[in-house]
């Protein structure tokens, strides 16, 4: 969504003569503004007297680095010193600060120009302060890290003893102020290190799981074993006089199973036991005997739904999603056709920290210590299962250990809520590992049929795709659908992208990079299999395909900030796609390559976010088919700053390592129930799997964008491409051991 340049900085003054200034933020497009009017200001930055600098982020953590980087984009501007720099973690209040989110790398793209213009109007009016002060003209004035200079009487004053003159000046329009030329950024583009590390590397309380409130009760959640499956009975006055356990509550649930779950249904049917331990709860649980009534959702299986995508794929497709030109006339008269077809699995999140919060019901109002990071939608759903209204919740937003998409959702959420105010007392809910994999939004499993055709010099006709996923006749699955611009969209001279879906009782939703972890790995695969049928290099076969012009690209993607229209950052522009292949080609030393006996080398791209990433991934199979990647290559192109280099390295080796992970991970069912469990049977990579990964950028002249998303999905076609150039093995099922592979 778009970010009003017309946001302007309110002053106010604070206990101890310190500054507040406080932006509307208006993150609505112009013509939805007067129904957000309601808006109010918020206080991101505080200078106390001794200059040290408070600054608020507001959008919530999982591991992205946001705590960081805003904070950072406002320092800047601000021109402070970042060692005097301490940062604060925002309650939610949309009314004060918006709309507070960390989802879609959108928080770079969204944060880049309005957090610089709150720090650089800031700046400005401690230069009016100090130019007021002095009598002086206030362009004879300028700053370096938190002073204020006057360059004819050589006169200097620190932002602390200009706070509380500022306090009282009208603050400047942000549209109005200046912003830094890039040559002169001292914070923005250097590598600092995360704010909350100290605490976590020596194990300080810091995630939500570490929350603890006086006289807190712990809770630990019964659910069937099949999706929405419902309780007939149970062993409940036995399990009441267990030790420590002080509340065993039925819950009836609200979830109908259907062909289609919605993104958040609401509570799945249990059984809570609030206990004075986790322990105590957890023990209790398993002395649990429940009688339960499975419903509908108990037919459902992974080879059922196998067989169902096979007969799909041979009828005609449901829905076309995007087509132009004659496909079957043109498939007719190809001279060569290359046909295939692509499985995935449903597949967990694994965060490392499972689901979870606390919450406080008293005197009818509700507080709670919240990991979402879609917090004012967990919000709205609490207010609406509780019978109570938003504004008599409070919600503090507590670090979390990872949310890949998962905490979008806020299942469980809703859940510590409903049992706060069934026990009137603070309580913690805690999913145990077995829950998280069990009762997780999955990222949902598919099926593409594919077809290209290719004319007598090797060059791409047409190409035809059929997807086949989960919804009913109105709706696709959570995370399962799949946009008309999908690439390679507008490139082949003829193009058609087909769905069709079958019925799923399960709840699924995004995964990291939603949608294109999965699209890219399929779509790259088959790229690189056509290349290899016309007996052309897969590099120079798709940067030939990316010099065509055929039908205008279009996409649901949001631009970067501002009253501008959109920029073109959200459609792909085939020179930045084109220019991370051929720096990754280069970096990797694609052009000289050398073929050995069980060694090989992949290469892949894909646009999503408003980011590109390139990935080349070398490869050893050995005589049992154990692969290991050796090395990664990675090149990115987010746009003209890379605002904490440090940071964006390890967020683009994390995706890396991330889609790694799941090349060897599967859900499946059996009669409704999910089959794994653990980590040892839907596994993360391990310390001694993971190669050297080298990251390189390539800066151009766009606002820069953000990084969780674009660097997951190449990783996936660029080892199993690998894989087929070391073996001669075409992988198109996942995971890798359904083709006869494993990690070594």
């Amino acid at each position: 969504m778009s970010m009003n340049r017309r946001s302007f900085l309110q002053l106010t003054a604070l206990t101890g003569g310190g500054l507040a200034l406080n932006f509307y933020r208006l993150p609505f497009a112009a013509g939805e503004e007067a129904a957000k009017s309601d808006l109010t200001p918020q206080a991101f930055i505080h200078i106390a007297p001794d200059g040290v600098t408070t600054i608020m982020a507001r959008a919530s953590e999982s591991g992205q680095g946001m705590r960081n980087m805003l904070p950072m984009l406002i320092a800047e501007e601000l021109d402070v010193d970042w060692k005097d720099v301490r940062v604060k973690q925002a309650d939610l209040n949309e009314k004060i600060y918006g709309t507070q989110f960390s989802g879609g790398s959108a928080n770079t793209p969204e944060g880049w120009e309005p957090m610089r213009r709150v720090g650089a109007a800031g700046r400005q009016l401690l230069i009016t302060a100090a130019a007021q002060t002095w009598g002086v003209p206030e362009a004879e004035c300028t700053t370096q890290p938190g002073k204020v200079l006057h360059s004819g009487s050589k006169r200097c004053a620190g932002y602390g003893e200009l706070a509380a003159k500022a306090a009282s000046l009208p603050a400047p329009a942000l549209s109005s102020v200046k912003l830094k030329d890039p040559k002169d950024y001292h914070i923005i583009g250097t590598s600092l290190p995360g704010i909350d590390t100290p605490a976590i590397v020596t194990g300080k309380p810091l995630y939500g799981i570490d929350v603890k409130l006086p006289g807190m009760l712990y809770a630990s959640i019964e659910k069937a074993p099949v999706f929405a499956g419902k309780v007939k009975s149970a062993n409940i006055d036995q399990i009441k006089v267990l030790p420590g356990v002080r509340h065993v509550l039925v819950i009836a649930g609200g979830i109908t199973p259907a062909a289609y779950t919605p993104w958040e249904p609401g509570m799945e049917p249990g059984i809570a036991i609030v206990a004075d331990t986790w322990w105590q709860a957890q023990t209790a649980r398993a002395a649990l005997k429940v009688d339960w009534d499975l419903g509908p959702a108990a037919t459902q299986s992974s080879e059922g739904f196998r067989k169902r995508a096979k007969e799909l794929l041979e009828a005609p497709p449901a829905k076309t999603v995007h087509k132009y030109g004659d496909v079957d006339a043109t498939l007719k008269s190809s001279a060569k056709v290359v046909e295939a077809t692509y499985e995935y699995p449903f597949i967990a999140h694994m965060t490392l920290e499972p689901q979870g919060s606390t919450a406080h019901w008293k005197d009818g109002k509700l507080e709670m210590w919240s990991t979402s990071t879609l917090p004012a939608n967990g919000v709205e759903l609490v207010a609406k299962t509780l019978g109570i209204q938003q504004s008599d919740i409070t919600t503090h937003m507590v670090r979390s250990g990872g949310s890949f998409g998962r905490r979008l959702q806020n299942d469980y959420l809703v859940e510590t809520a409903w049992i706060a105010k069934q026990i009137d007392a603070p309580v913690k809910l805690l999913w145990s590992r077995e829950d998280d994999i069990g009762h997780d939004g999955l990222r949902p499993g598919g099926t593409h049929g594919f077809k290209a055709g290719l004319d007598a010099k090797g060059k791409l006709t047409v190409w035809r795709q059929h997807l086949v996923t989960f919804g009913d006749d109105k709706h696709l699955a959570s995370g399962g659908g799949i946009g008309g611009d999908s690439y390679p969209a507008s490139f082949p001279p003829v193009y058609a992208l087909y769905t069709s879906a079958q019925p799923l009782m399960l709840r699924t939703g995004a995964l990291r990079a939603p949608g294109d972890n999965a699209y890219c790995w399929v779509s790259q695969s088959f790229l690189d299999e056509v290349a290899c049928a016309a007996g052309r290099d897969p590099l120079e076969f798709q940067l030939d395909l990316l010099s065509n012009k055929k039908v205008p690209w279009t996409s649901g993607e949001h631009d970067a900030v501002g009253d501008h229209e959109p920029t073109g950052q959200s459609v792909l522009i085939p020179e930045r796609f084109k220019g991370v292949l051929e720096l990754v080609a280069e970096k990797s030393g694609w052009a000289k390559r050398t073929k050995e006996a069980g060694c090989g080398m992949g290469i892949a791209a894909w646009f999503c976010h408003l980011g590109y990433f390139a990935e080349v991934a070398e490869v050893s199979v050995d005589k049992d088919n154990k692969v290991r990647v050796t090395r990664v290559w990675a090149a990115g192109d987010v746009g003209s700053q890379i605002i904490n280099p440090r940071a964006a390295e390890s967020m683009a080796q994390g995706g890396i390592m991330e889609g790694m992970g799941h090349l060897a991970q599967e859900i499946t069912l059996v009669d409704g129930k999910i089959q794994q469990s653990n980590f040892d049977d839907h596994p993360l990579m391990r310390m001694r799997q993971v190669p050297k990964i080298e990251v390189y950028w390539r800066k151009t002249d766009y606002a820069p964008t953000g990084l969780g998303e674009p660097t997951l999905p190449p990783i996936l076609p660029a080892v199993t491409n690998a894989i087929f150039a070391a073996t001669g093995k075409r992988i198109r099922t996942l995971p890798l051991s359904k083709s006869g592979f494993s990690w070594a």
